[in-house]
């Protein structure tokens, strides 16, 4: 039977290519019986990734146990976040670098977490550690995970890890590193080819903060006066969607890739929350100013959910 692995639901390019590359890193530790599938279509910019590689897309399941009994995770582990019938198979490894929350297992299994930039970092380590090979198109995926992770070594979650590790990449695939990455990292930013519901929901998590549910989106933009124009679709959107699924508050983080700045628009109860977490307040158009915050995994989720346990 095969064991599937997978990243998080609307997955991202770290979450899709790190399953690429755990499958492979698989393969060749004798397990050949894998493979890798994804819980979403890849977006855009993630779509331009596997084009520039010429890398089919994996298929995508809604379900896993229906097809097997194991399944291995990258980049996440909480189950919200995870394949819908997580419960009904067995999680038999982990590779991830988030918070390890809502998480727990019936048996033994394999778990490596790491606080860096990127889960493809992480991997790539293992595959060193064993001496295994990869290959010119699997090194450019790899390195298209981490530029997604670290916007191109400019995030704070960057770490000397993903300082090493991505011009040895890069340099396997061939590739230019910044010309490459920026135009991989633009491609993913054409909102005028995205629906209000693609820009609110096409990256968003979802988190357990004192007993709430929170769902927090992020979007990926070069000029932050696109969203600024949507505003009033996109927070319709995002009202509509926690009204939907009973999320207690929904955010969406707006980040410009090229300042290093974001916005921030909501709906939910909490919005006083949201303030405590960045000290700042929403101002008269409903909008948080957030100078210098790019991450969601090191800048968002951590004050946030400070605030909530206050």
């Amino acid at each position: 039977m095969t064991t599937l692995i997978f990243g998080h639901q609307n997955p991202d390019t770290d979450a899709l290519t790190s399953a690429l590359s755990f499958a492979e890193f698989q393969r060749q530790l004798g397990n050949p019986d894998v493979e890798a599938v994804a819980l979403g279509e890849p977006n855009d910019e993630t779509k331009f990734v596997l084009d520039y590689f010429k890398q089919p897309a994996p298929r995508v399941i809604k379900t896993a146990a229906t097809e097997t009994d194991t399944v291995m995770l990258v980049d996440h582990n909480e189950p919200q976040q995870s394949v819908e019938d997580i419960a009904d198979v067995t999680v038999t490894a982990v590779v991830d670098h988030h918070r390890i929350a809502n998480f727990n297992t019936a048996a033994p299994l394999f778990y490596r977490a790491e606080p860096v930039g990127s889960t493809n970092s992480i991997i790539y380590e293992m595959f060193q550690e064993h001496g295994f090979t990869i290959s010119a198109q699997l090194a450019g995926l790899m390195a298209s995970g981490i530029i997604s992770d670290t916007l191109l070594l400019k995030s704070p979650t960057t770490t000397d890890l993903e300082r090493r590790v991505l011009p040895e990449l890069a340099k396997l695939a061939g590739i230019d590193l910044e010309q490459y990455g920026l135009a991989m990292l633009k491609a993913g930013t054409n909102l005028a080819a995205k629906s209000d519901l693609d820009i609110v929901e096409g990256d968003a998590k979802s988190f357990t903060m004192a007993g709430k549910t929170v769902r927090i989106g992020q979007v990926n933009v070069v000029d932050l006066g696109e969203i600024e124009a949507r505003q009033g679709a996109i927070e319709a959107t995002l009202k509509a969607e926690a009204e939907k699924n009973g999320y207690d508050t929904f955010v969406l983080i707006a980040t410009d890739i090229l300042n290093s700045n974001s916005l921030g628009l909501a709906f939910g109860a909490d919005l006083d929350k949201l303030e405590a977490a960045f000290g700042v307040k929403f101002d008269a158009d409903h909008r948080l100013a957030l100078p210098g915050v790019v991450s969601r995994k090191k800048q968002v989720v951590p004050p946030l959910q400070a605030a909530y346990e206050a």
